[in-house]
């Protein structure tokens, strides 16, 4: 990364507003909207006993991916505004949400393919919240004289 070419502190508040909010975003969806879906039978016997004690890997992570949203979105922009974020967003959601949603039901046995289909709807809100949210903060530098 080169903050003489880009303007590394929007690229900085936009990276960790995304990640605050795709983070609430999370919490609301498998916290409060999915968690009778999450804790039905046979779904409850799929979740690791100790996941709470990992839960930080995913913050980790989570602030990572927000974090490469935002530079890749920069090394994209073209200054179309909102709908610039609209459409990147979309094909985020293409490129990641609807693929490991996919691989998710693929490769366990009990998960109902109703709950990938949720996965990538809730999916394709955070993802649609995140290029929008991108797209309002990040101004690239003036250009030098």
């Amino acid at each position: 990364m080169n903050c003489k070419s880009l303007n590394c502190k929007r690229l900085i508040i936009a990276s960790l507003v995304i990640f605050v909010v795709v983070s609430a975003l999370d919490y609301l969806v498998n916290n409060v909207i999915l968690t009778s879906t999450y804790m039905s039978e046979p779904l409850k016997k799929l979740w690791r006993p100790d996941m709470m004690s990992k839960l930080w890997i995913g913050y980790v992570f989570s602030l990572l991916s927000s974090l490469l949203f935002t530079y890749i979105f920069v090394k994209g922009y073209e200054a179309k505004g909102l709908l610039e974020g609209v459409r990147f967003g979309i094909l985020i959601w293409l490129f990641m949400v609807v693929p490991v949603s996919h691989g998710y039901y693929v490769v366990l046995d009990k998960l109902p393919y109703s709950l990938c289909l949720q996965w990538c709807g809730y999916g394709l809100i955070e993802m649609l919240v995140a290029g929008i949210l991108v797209a309002a903060i990040y101004k690239p530098l003036p250009k030098a004289a």
